[in-house]
C-alpha cells in the first residue's frame, strides 16, 4: 500500500492531483493539505507513512523550500522521496530545486497519461525532473 501526502493551495490543482492519485494510480491512502499549516506535525501522524512527498512550492505559511527542510530534519521522514510541484519551471528556479535536495520536480500541469509511471519511477527510487510539459 502507497501512501501519498500533497501539499498544495490551489484548489484546482488538488482536484488534479486527487483524481490522478486516486483514479490513475487506484491509491486509497491520499491525504492532500490546503496549506503548510502544522504541516510537519500532520505528516508526521499519517498512518501509514507517506511514501511520497508532493509539495507546491508557492504555499503559506512554508514555502516547498521550508518544508522540505523540515522533512529532512526530521528522522522518521528524512529518507522519504520529496518532489516539488511548481507551474514556474524557469531554469534559475530548477538549481535551487536541485540544490535544496529535492528528489525530483514535476511541471504543472501534471501530464496525466504518464503520471502512473512517474510515479512508479519516483517510488522506485528515481530522481525525475520533468519540467517541460
Amino acid at each position: 500500500m502507497t501512501a501519498i501526502l500533497y501539499v498544495e493551495d490551489d484548489a484546482r490543482s488538488r482536484k488534479v492531483m486527487n483524481l490522478l492519485l486516486r483514479g490513475s494510480t487506484g491509491l486509497s491512502e491520499v491525504t492532500i493539505l490546503e496549506n503548510s499549516e502544522d504541516f510537519l506535525t500532520k505528516a508526521q501522524a499519517m498512518k501509514p507513512a507517506p511514501d511520497v512527498i508532493f509539495l507546491d512550492i508557492h504555499v503559506q505559511p512554508h514555502n516547498g523550500f521550508e518544508m522540505l527542510k523540515m522533512l529532512k530534519a526530521d528522522p522518521m521522514l528524512k529518507d522519504v522521496p520529496v518532489v516539488a510541484l511548481t507551474a514556474s519551471v524557469m531554469n534559475e528556479e530548477i538549481d535551487q530545486l536541485r540544490q535544496a535536495g529535492f528528489d525530483g520536480c514535476l511541471a504543472k500541469p501534471i501530464d496525466a497519461d504518464s503520471f502512473p509511471e512517474t510515479l512508479e519511477r519516483i517510488k522506485g527510487g528515481e530522481f525525475v525532473w520533468q519540467i517541460i510539459n
